[in-house]
């Protein structure tokens, strides 16, 4: 009974398995019309053209029209579908999925890693402003997409062709290199001020590590004020962070976030961070009081040396908590060759 029992739950285990590997559509042809939005005829000529392409050059260029997307966004969409179904050939990731939803109105360009420093995002993203959205607005849905991998192909083949490309880009929307400059030192205006403000807040969550060591400032107090301590540590994080996260988006560093929604899903990595974060700084402490050399390690439960508190956390201090009894302030005939996309790409909508 229990092996009848054990097979069982094997059976639904794999089924299970098998409903999360197809999450998104198997693809069994270069193109794939799930939204009918295609004749026949389209259908037939635009497939030919793909497969011919992927015959010359190895680059699988793949197209998947949807009705809807559901409760994902297109970037989610054509993440997953892309990687699950292996675009492009393993190693070298020349891979690039055209992905269309028709209800949703809109449009993506995923790009496979080998292919990125060719169809950049920019790139992508004006395929989809220029020749896409254009037609997809009085309907001509085929018209589109067929003028779009017109468009990829030409680039890929003639690399002269997208160089040129490029840089009609570059004159007419790209940034100068006094305006980079500009924005530069804007941005680190705000990172230094941030790294400013870190430097104050967390010496003093490392004195009051310290001063917990040293038995100065009692066990119950000093937690106290570390976790109200660490509360504009934290704020400052995020001020240097903030400018550096739209750093790499102007200036398009490469760093693609997509690839980074699995953080958002599952927070472990935080207790993993803030526990490797405390344990540092305890660290740092105890090197301080070793390189010193001045004071013996103890502890004190609850007692303050009340010379020390007025000394080092008065408002004259380095950092302010009132007094000495205070705790702290707060703030199909196609199959994929196994390769994979990091999110590059561009999205678009009409």
């Amino acid at each position: 009974m229990a092996l009848r029992h054990l097979s069982i739950f094997l059976i639904l285990l794999h089924a299970l398995a098998g409903v999360a590997q197809d999450r998104y559509p198997q693809l069994e042809q270069i193109v794939t019309d799930n939204a009918h939005i295609f004749t026949t005829y389209q259908l037939q000529g635009l497939r030919h053209k793909l497969t011919q392409f992927e015959a010359e050059t190895s680059n699988q260029l793949v197209v998947l029209t949807i009705d809807e997307l559901g409760n994902e966004t297109i970037e989610q969409y054509a993440y997953g579908t892309f990687n699950q179904n292996g675009l492009g050939q393993e190693e070298v990731d020349n891979g690039i999925l055209i992905l269309f939803s028709k209800n949703d109105r809109q449009v993506r360009i995923e790009v496979g890693y080998g292919l990125e420093p060719h169809i950049t995002d920019a790139v992508a993203s004006r395929i989809i402003r220029n020749t896409m959205v254009p037609e997809f607005k009085e309907e001509q849905y085929f018209l589109g997409i067929d003028k779009a991998t017109d468009q990829i192909i030409t680039f890929l083949k003639e690399p002269e062709v997208l160089e040129e490309f490029k840089r009609e880009m570059e004159e007419e929307y790209g940034m100068n290199g006094w305006v980079k400059l500009f924005m530069a030192l804007f941005l680190s205006v705000f990172v230094a001020a941030g790294g400013f403000l870190f430097y104050k807040s967390y010496s003093g969550v490392v004195e009051m590590f310290r001063g917990m060591l040293i038995g100065k400032l009692g066990l119950l107090q000093g937690i106290f004020m570390v976790i109200f301590g660490l509360l504009p540590v934290f704020f400052a994080l995020v001020f240097v962070g903030m400018p550096l996260f739209f750093a790499t988006m102007i200036f398009d560093l490469g760093i693609h976030w997509e690839e980074q929604e699995g953080l958002l899903e599952d927070f472990s990595w935080v207790y993993y961070l803030l526990g490797g974060f405390l344990i540092f700084t305890l660290l740092l402490a105890i090197a301080k009081i070793l390189w010193k050399g001045k004071e013996d390690f103890q502890f004190s439960l609850y007692k303050n040396d009340s010379t020390y508190m007025r000394k080092t956390f008065s408002s004259s201090g380095s950092h302010s908590f009132g007094s000495s009894s205070s705790f702290g302030s707060s703030s199909g005939g196609f199959s994929g060759g196994g390769g994979s996309s990091g999110g590059g790409g561009a999205s678009g909508s009409w």
